[in-house]
């Protein structure tokens, strides 16, 4: 059976979810330090500070909802309900202007965001069931929400303010709890659900190893997720033009995941792990360098296939492997909560200060060094 073989209505819920939440993405990360930095004032200390408290916040919450999904055998219910939580912190931001509470809100929205997401992934999966390795087919529909919502609010903020954002994310939040509310549960009949316990999978080197590499990778991610848009705005670029830069590293990423079944059939999932991280450090090592040519500022955008794109759905098709059953769940929630939660945070805040002490392109060079050693740990234990 293969993926076109599906019933249609499933694929396209799950394809629509993926849509609707990292366009929100396509919102969050390009503009929100933008507006956290013109509309609140905020430095790049506070900017760091702030993104980190919502990067911790997918630390714990992950393993949290994702032990609950488990516990409870009902993914869908998880993801509806932190679609619904999500949207109802957020919207405390229209009354929220001060440091401290913008912090509160960073924290609630991101505990809940950050658990819409590895919940789903599992559900994903285990829908696709035998054809695992079709997930970057479903899961490149949020890459294609993210390029649509880079390249087409950059011409509305220039009409309306950098306040659409907040509209914007809103609307985002609410489409993506409608559809969460579309997709139902599908469990996973697999042998070993009783057999196979959370400490003897994490006990292996290998897990360690992979989970370690995971959370140095998003680290060295921190100045790029945090301060891109400004750094290119520093460097003389217009608005629309970081937008399509934003866009053209997700378009790579986007061919990378339809293609991405043919690459994990011809080659382990480890191999293609290893390459991701050695190239997201040349990526780095180019932007620090070389941000002012624009051929060369293509080329490390480009590079976003591999240091996202490939990345991830290696490390998706890994942590599928490594935890079996009904761990299923957590698994997910570990390597988004050591990942995306421990190390963005550790990223996220090490960059906003970086960023005034040792300057920008420096900030760039360290991260790239980050990552070439998260690729010499994965390259020695991850097998």
């Amino acid at each position: 059976m293969s993926l076109s073989t599906f019933p249609a209505s499933i694929n396209t819920k799950l394809s629509l979810y993926y849509f609707s939440y990292f366009a929100a993405i396509g919102v969050f990360l390009p503009y929100w330090t933008v507006y956290l930095k013109e509309i609140k004032g905020f430095d790049a200390s506070q900017i760091g500070e702030l993104m980190a408290v919502s990067m911790l916040t997918k630390m714990v919450a992950p393993i949290i909802w994702g032990w609950l999904a488990d516990r409870y055998n009902n993914l869908s219910m998880m993801v509806r309900i932190a679609c619904a939580l999500t949207l109802l912190s957020f919207l405390v931001s229209y009354v929220s202007d001060r440091y401290i509470g913008v912090m509160f809100v960073m924290a609630c929205f991101g505990f809940f965001w950050s658990a819409a997401l590895s919940p789903f992934d599992a559900l994903t999966m285990n829908h696709l069931g035998e054809h695992a390795n079709r997930y970057s087919q479903i899961r490149l529909w949020g890459s294609v929400g993210f390029v649509a919502m880079v390249l087409v609010l950059p011409v509305f903020i220039e009409r309306h303010g950098l306040t659409l954002v907040l509209d914007a994310m809103s609307l985002l939040f609410l489409i993506s709890f409608i559809i969460a509310c579309l997709v139902p549960n599908k469990t996973q009949s697999v042998q070993t659900v009783d057999t196979s316990k959370i400490w003897d999978v994490l006990r292996k080197p290998a897990v360690g190893a992979l989970l370690i590499a995971c959370a140095l990778t998003i680290a060295s991610h921190g100045a790029y997720y945090t301060f891109f848009t400004i750094y290119m705005n520093d460097h003389g670029y217009s608005s629309l033009f970081i937008g399509w830069m934003w866009a053209l590293s997700v378009i790579g990423e986007v061919l990378l995941f339809a293609y991405m079944h043919l690459l994990m059939a011809r080659y382990r999932a480890e191999m293609l792990f290893v390459v991701a991280l050695l190239i997201t450090a040349v990526r780095w090592f180019l932007l620090g360098g070389f941000v002012d040519s624009v051929v060369v500022l293509i080329i490390a955008q480009l590079m976003h296939a591999a240091t996202f794109g490939l990345y991830h759905a290696a490390a998706i098709h890994l942590i599928h492997g490594y935890f079996p059953g009904r761990l299923q769940a957590r698994g997910q929630a570990l390597y988004s909560g050591l990942s995306a939660g421990f190390g963005g945070a550790v990223g996220g805040l090490l960059s906003g200060y970086a960023w005034n002490g040792i300057g920008n392109e420096m900030t760039f060079y360290v991260s790239g060094l980050i990552a070439l050693f998260a690729g010499i740990i994965a390259w020695i234990w991850v097998r």
